[in-house]
């Protein structure tokens, strides 16, 4: 199995638990469970390999993706109330899948040999689009939203990352674990020491008068 394989696979499973937890939150059935988590499981990659044109789509060529994402549903289903804080298992939750898909994301673009631009929008998107779709039909205020908080710009740099590694010749795995670590590092450190960017903020008209 190739380590992009193994990226998707591993993005899959975490982000699925990741919505699973979301419809934990939302009191929803077992079905429910599955299609919130097959949902976030497969939404940023399925956006990906229609934008790159990649046939078939990579869980309609090995449907397992979809059976782990399901598995992972009925195991949170079960055992969700065992969790003192979902909010916080789903905010790191998140952060590991959202480093890991930004690795699988920007390194299928690399095989694919697309422009630079791509490489990164790629990453970024296969990292942040799960979350938002699984955030969206929840209900919930969607993590890549949140005000202030380092979410898009971790992927942005982790691709960035993964991107310069690249054209310094880095073998593939290299490549993609630094930008899995970078990512998760910058995700990691806004949540626990409060890493901001500016916000906007509004300010009165000046009276020129």
């Amino acid at each position: 199995m190739s380590a992009l394989a193994l990226l998707d696979y591993a993005s899959v499973l975490v982000f699925a638990l990741t919505g699973a937890l979301v419809a934990s939150r939302a009191q929803l059935d077992l079905v429910g469970f599955a299609f919130v988590a097959c949902l976030t499981a497969v939404g940023g990659g399925t956006v990906r390999d229609l934008l790159l044109d990649r046939n078939p789509v990579f869980w309609i060529g090995e449907p397992s993706y979809v059976l782990i994402a399901s598995a992972a549903a009925l195991l949170v289903f079960f055992t969700a109330h065992l969790v003192e804080s979902r909010y916080n298992w789903l905010i790191w939750l998140d952060s590991f899948a959202l480093a890991i898909a930004v690795a699988a994301g920007t390194g299928v673009a690399l095989t694919m040999q697309q422009p630079p631009v791509i490489v990164v929008l790629m990453g970024m998107t296969t990292g942040c689009l799960g979350g938002l779709m699984r955030d969206v039909v929840c209900n919930e205020i969607p993590l890549v939203l949140k005000q202030g908080e380092l979410y898009v710009t971790c992927a942005l740099t982790g691709a960035l990352v993964a991107l310069i590694s690249d054209t310094q010749g880095l073998p593939q795995l290299t490549t993609l674990g630094l930008a899995a670590l970078t990512c998760w590092g910058l995700r990691a450190g806004s949540l626990i020491f409060g890493w901001r960017l500016p916000v906007y903020k509004s300010r009165p008209p000046r009276d020129h008068g």
